[in-house]
């Protein structure tokens, strides 16, 4: 029963036509599976369309997009941590919360750690596509095994949409502490408790560019995960689509979000992106204090750039000699992050 639950998959790829007749005479059930050259020469006039080979059709588009969506390599996770979900909504209240050693002299010192009501609430994404009926009795659900393998690769890439559309909108929307994310006056407590400004923006009208820290657990953007990005399908014959207007329904869905986090972690800019800007920019982030005066310790390692400024970004961090010959002070000082969704 396995073998054959195998065949019927690998036959509705049109696999088993190259097979030969020695797999049909084994096993004639799969007869009905498949393609239309190798079923005719064999025989059989097409796709018996019943709850099983049905299974089986499905099976097959299931492989397919299983496979597209663990052969896509997403890189979200270099920006974004991810947090599972177990409601409609999750609260973090820690963030702008900082920690840090002290010398253990007498009683613990409980640190008071700022809460916010930073809300994140879980959304639905789909992605449909139908197939006729006619189609499927023709023998004709290969050609639809490239669309399939498709939405495998949308769904492993659709994290990287929603988070990367994070730093393009970062300059006008609001996050935890109620400021622009990428912003010139985040509020902060110095050492004597008043309230200073502290910006991770460079400012210019140029292309946007950005440093990441991403050295750390806790990283500048959050992808929130309720439930992961599923194949399913609406194939019963009795479903109203096949049974009305004779279409098979495939499709994904899941409910995730993305979100801010930590802004001290990510430094935007839209000057010009070269030695000078990129040497203010780190700068910037290194000598960064949390709360109370307190030296963030800062690595901003990660240069995240759009396609067009791919070159500018290997000429500054990944150049051993600069022009002119001399050396590159900030030669592999940041790895380069190239996104095609910024």
């Amino acid at each position: 029963m396995n073998k054959l639950k195998t065949l019927l998959v690998l036959v509705a790829f049109g696999v088993i036509a190259a097979l030969g007749p020695s797999i049909a005479a084994a096993h004639p059930a799969t007869l009905q599976l498949l393609s239309p050259e190798t079923g005719a020469a064999l025989g059989v006039a097409g796709l018996i369309v019943n709850q099983a080979n049905i299974r089986a059709v499905f099976q097959g588009f299931k492989v397919v997009f299983d496979q597209a969506f663990k052969g896509t390599t997403p890189t979200w996770d270099k920006v974004a941590m991810l947090q599972p979900s177990t409601g409609s909504e999750e609260v973090y209240p820690w963030l702008g919360s900082t920690t840090r050693f002290r010398e253990w002299l007498g009683d613990r010192v409980i640190q008071n750690l700022k809460t916010y009501d930073w809300t994140v609430k879980n959304k639905s994404f789909e992605n449909t596509v139908g197939v006729g009926r006619d189609q499927i009795e023709d023998d004709k659900y290969g050609v639809f095994s490239p669309l399939m393998a498709q939405m495998g690769q949308d769904a492993a890439e659709h994290p990287d949409q929603l988070v990367y559309a994070l730093f393009a909108a970062g300059f006008t929307t609001l996050c935890y502490d109620g400021q622009y994310f990428f912003d010139t006056d985040h509020p902060v407590l110095d050492a004597n408790g008043n309230a200073v400004s502290v910006s991770n923006h460079g400012g210019g009208a140029g292309t946007a560019w950005y440093l990441i820290d991403d050295t750390r657990v806790i990283k500048p953007l959050i992808f929130q995960k309720r439930k992961d990005y599923q194949f399913v399908a609406m194939d019963a014959p009795t479903d109203e689509a096949v049974f009305s207007r004779k279409e098979f329904r495939y499709g994904v869905d899941a409910r995730v979000n993305a979100a801010y986090g930590l802004w001290q972690l990510a430094y935007a800019s839209k000057q010009t992106l070269d030695a000078t800007n990129y040497g203010a920019a780190r700068a910037a982030m290194m000598s960064m204090q949390g709360d109370n005066g307190r030296p963030l310790g800062l690595r901003p390692q990660l240069l995240v750039v759009p396609p067009s400024l791919e070159k500018a970004a290997f000429d500054v961090v990944q150049a051993e000699r600069l022009a002119n010959g001399a050396d590159n002070a900030y030669y592999k000082s940041a790895r380069v992050l190239v996104s095609p969704w910024l």
